[in-house]
């Protein structure tokens, strides 16, 4: 690795905590709940704490952060967390996996599997879901259950999902610049051979039969919005149940840009997990 690569993804994964503040607008529910509980999870990679907004139902939502594999912090994520297990009533399980510099492809792949398989044995129904590279990390979690026949997840939520790791970047204009997209795939996906795999990059998988029924959002000026258009596409000429969503005229930060559409989204998304846990 680069020593500038690692200095600048040491750097973003350090100040996390500091610098990201989307969402704070978005508190529309949950903000009296109490502090979550903290876990520890054993994986294949070693244990990883999992976060968890105790609800009143039997079913869970298992969410992995975004942060381009970059940023460990699970709490960037706190406000949907909240607003999940308020509205719903059920778990949510918010994953604290490693990520890079100290790590690289597959680990938080691998890590986010485990942690959710661990919530599938302990709720009768689980969906998971994420956003941006959580959201490929919801894909990528989803695929392994079914090859590895370790648990049916019973709804993926895939919010401006980051699916694919191999093509060629555009550097055209956008929030999600191709520096960074560069970047990430030089520190987290540093050997080309693997950034193909259907683990690193879902949308270039050869098969989506017999995944579970999806969410998936996109924002009309995204540069991620092809990977979320193209993989629902695929996911329904496999015979996959999808809805789709695109947010109109925003970029990648799609809620926080429209927080009045974010509430008819967000209750959206929320009845969605809730009725797909639930089997209604």
């Amino acid at each position: 690795m680069r020593l500038d690569d690692r200095l600048h993804a040491t750097l973003m994964h350090a100040t996390a905590r500091w610098t990201v503040r989307y969402g704070e607008n978005l508190r529309f529910a949950g903000s009296d709940l109490p502090k979550p509980r903290v876990r520890k999870v054993d994986t294949r990679h070693g244990k990883v704490p999992v976060h968890v907004y105790a609800g009143s139902e039997r079913g869970a939502y298992v969410h992995f952060h975004g942060g381009a594999w970059l940023m460990r912090h699970p709490g960037m994520d706190d406000w949907w967390c909240r607003y999940v297990a308020a509205t719903t009533g059920l778990t949510v399980v918010n994953i604290d996996f490693r990520t890079g510099p100290y790590v690289a492809y597959p680990v938080a792949q691998h890590q986010c599997h485990d942690a959710a398989a661990w919530a599938a044995g302990e709720f009768d129904r689980v969906a998971v879901g994420g956003f941006s590279s959580g959201g490929g990390l919801a894909a990528a979690v989803c695929l392994q259950a079914r090859d590895a026949g370790s648990f049916r997840p019973v709804l993926q939520v895939l919010g401006v999902p980051a699916l694919d790791m191999a093509s060629d970047l555009d550097d055209g204009p956008g929030m999600i610049s191709a520096g960074l997209r560069r970047l990430v795939r030089r520190v987290y996906f540093p050997d080309p051979a693997t950034r193909a795999d259907a683990y690193a990059s879902p949308v270039l998988a050869p098969d989506l039969t017999g995944l579970p029924p999806a969410v998936v959002l996109t924002a009309e000026r995204d540069v991620l919005r092809p990977d979320g258009d193209r993989y629902a596409a695929r996911l329904r000429e496999a015979g996959v149940p999808v809805r789709h969503d695109l947010t109109p005229n925003v970029d990648h930060y799609f809620l926080t840009e429209n927080p009045e559409r974010a509430r008819a989204t967000m209750a959206m998304v929320a009845a969605a997990i809730r009725d797909a846990v639930a089997d209604r």
